[in-house]
């Protein structure tokens, strides 16, 4: 399915418009720089781009012509990503590029070059495509995509068109997860954890993941009581599922999501909660605490986000935070 210039400019509408101008007024640069953080949508606006420009339909793209599908399925002659092979991009893979586009287009009047993590290229591999680009061909497009544009060559830059794409807000990515068919309580959950589209994909659909709430949901559960509950828990589930550091800073994130959403309830904003789907729970556990002790709650867990950056005991520091969201004592 091929996303709509409507669609994907509710993810980049600055850069979008800008692009879709440049096709309306005939004015496509040689060379478009598309820079941003991961997930924020690079790929997906250049290959819509790429179906634009070489759409055989009225309203391109229309996702249904032969070259918009040949361009879906990675397969088209006139179009060419090139990726790092291995940690870099080499001398070799832009000689074959530059092999490969001294011929003229196969089935369209222009040949589009789509090269992924740009700011990889070795030396002599950038130098390559530095000549390559100071002596454009009038039916060739390049679109160099990269998360850390400032590694490359200034003279590379300086003959691109700049396109900076913006962080995904919140609601914004929630927004795109829901169309994926996610469940608003993940789209939710997930949205408020990263602004990269792709890994927020991941995570909605890892079943690892999924537990993963489903534990912390019960952690936070059993802490509102002041037994030894909470402790069995921790023992039982938690430790035997978040297994390193990566892990648990993840739990803990998660953790303090659930108690800034009860800070929320608490103060009466109920609306764009990251665990919608506990309200009821969290109103419940709002009349019996107040938003000082939830303030200090949430200090206690970034404390631990401290801590455990600076390579405490994971389970050491999960019993002592145990004990000081139950009103215990402090870390030691």
């Amino acid at each position: 399915m091929t996303d709509t210039w409507k669609e994907l400019s509710e993810l980049q509408p600055v850069v979008l418009k800008m692009l879709k101008n440049s096709l309306e007024k005939n004015r496509v640069a040689h060379a478009y720089l598309l820079e941003g953080d991961p997930g924020t949508g690079k790929k997906k606006a250049a290959l819509h781009f790429a179906k634009s420009l070489l759409c055989e339909g009225e309203e391109p793209p229309c996702g249904n012509c032969r070259n918009c599908r040949r361009i879906d399925h990675g397969n088209h002659p006139d179009v060419h990503v090139i990726e790092p092979d291995g940690a870099s991009i080499k001398k070799q893979q832009i000689a074959l590029l530059q092999q490969e586009f001294s011929k003229a287009a196969v089935e369209a009047d222009r040949k589009i070059y789509i090269i992924e993590h740009a700011d990889k290229m070795t030396a002599s591999a950038a130098n390559s495509l530095l000549k390559f680009l100071e002596e454009p061909a009038s039916d060739t497009t390049a679109l160099l995509l990269t998360e850390q544009y400032q590694r490359m060559l200034p003279t590379i830059i300086s003959r691109c068109q700049l396109l900076s794409f913006k962080p995904l807000s919140p609601s914004i990515l929630k927004d795109q997860l829901i169309g994926e068919g996610i469940s608003i309580p993940m789209a939710s959950l997930v949205s408020n954890l990263t602004n990269n589209l792709e890994e927020a994909l991941r995570l909605s659909r890892e079943e690892w993941f999924a537990q993963s709430r489903r534990i912390v949901l019960k952690l936070h559960e059993v802490l509102q009581k002041q037994s030894l509950e909470a402790m069995v828990k921790l023992q039982e589930d938690f430790n035997s599922h978040f297994k390193d550091k990566q892990q648990v800073n993840l739990a803990l994130d998660l953790l303090l999501l659930l108690f800034k959403d009860l800070m929320m309830v608490q103060t009466g904003k109920e609306q764009d909660l990251a665990f919608p789907d506990q309200l009821a729970l969290l109103k419940n556990q709002a009349l019996h605490s107040s938003a000082g002790r939830t303030a200090e709650q949430i200090t206690a867990i970034l404390e631990a986000k401290r801590r455990l950056e600076s390579n405490m005991n994971p389970q050491l520091l999960m019993e002592q935070l145990v004990l000081k969201l139950q009103g215990g004592t402090s870390f030691v």
